[in-house]
């Protein structure tokens, strides 16, 4: 029993070890940075208001329109996107950075600085589309508030925390690079949306959103899982292994919702239209 323990102990300690040795030390001291408590406390009143209050204090009332709040909340979100790609890309990935293996660098230089500060400013931007669920539930949309929203909304603030205090940089960062790509054509295509059916009937590309998020979770699945048959890389490998477990479970995710979404929905309307003929003849 005393030797399981020390084990045990043994274990523990290293891995309290490996977080303490890695804390970057740059970003400790900024906004919501420090401790996971004040995170967990956000996401918890998220989950709490998204699954339970929101829909309860919804269920007698109209849905609100939040027609002006969803074209500035959209617009900014584009801008936010827009930055964090520029900063992205002026951080690392426009030159600095190699695609093969890029290890996090712990300098106070200005080009790594710059990439850190991007790593904090992904993190806010994943706790402000928090409130796109939050929109939802006050538009009586809550079919919308899937098991997939909720798990990815709620796992990319964490994912980013752990970028901000421990690998502020390096080849985590990939990820952030290309979904704010992303993101800024998902964003303009909300806030376009939002201008309301007369410009609506013009977005016929909402499905290729979806095609582009699984893209990217299929980069970056090859990109970390590369790192493993890399003996030289000096990329965190277990955070790499995180990375190609997280990127392909959202990969599996996506692509099962693009397939009930836009392919049943497909065949339907082929279906629909044989009958419409059918009936005609």
């Amino acid at each position: 029993m005393s030797m399981r323990m020390n084990e045990t102990d043994t274990v523990v300690d290293r891995m309290v070890n490996f977080f303490v040795e890695h804390e970057d030390l740059r970003t400790k001291s900024w906004f919501l940075s420090n401790s996971p408590g004040p995170l967990i406390t956000i996401l918890a009143a998220y989950l709490y208001f998204c699954l339970y209050a929101g829909p309860r204090y919804m269920r007698d009332r109209k849905p609100y329109e939040l027609k002006t709040t969803l074209l500035i909340y959209n617009a900014f979100q584009v801008l936010l996107s827009y930055v964090l790609f520029y900063e992205g890309y002026k951080g690392g990935w426009g030159g600095h950075y190699s695609f093969r293996c890029q290890e996090v660098i712990y300098e106070t230089d200005p080009i790594s600085m710059r990439m850190a500060g991007a790593v904090w400013l992904y993190y806010i931007a994943k706790l402000t589309e928090l409130l796109d669920t939050v929109f939802f539930v006050l538009r009586k949309r809550q079919r919308q508030v899937s098991f997939l929203h909720l798990y990815h909304h709620t796992l990319m603030p964490v994912c980013a925390f752990v970028g901000v205090k421990y690998f502020a940089g390096g080849h985590g960062t990939l990820l952030g690079f290309i979904n704010s790509f992303i993101h800024i054509v998902m964003y303009a295509y909300y806030l376009l949306s939002a201008l309301g059916p007369k410009v609506q009937k013009y977005l016929w590309w909402k499905k290729y959103l979806t095609i582009m998020q699984i893209i990217q979770f299929l980069i970056i699945f090859v990109h970390t899982l590369q790192i493993q048959f890399q003996p030289n890389c000096k990329f965190p490998k277990s955070i790499a292994a995180l990375l190609t477990f997280n990127a392909g479970l959202f990969t599996y995710m996506f692509s099962a919702f693009y397939v009930k979404s836009y392919k049943k929905e497909a065949a339907q309307a082929a279906r629909d239209a044989l009958k419409s003929e059918e009936k005609k003849e």
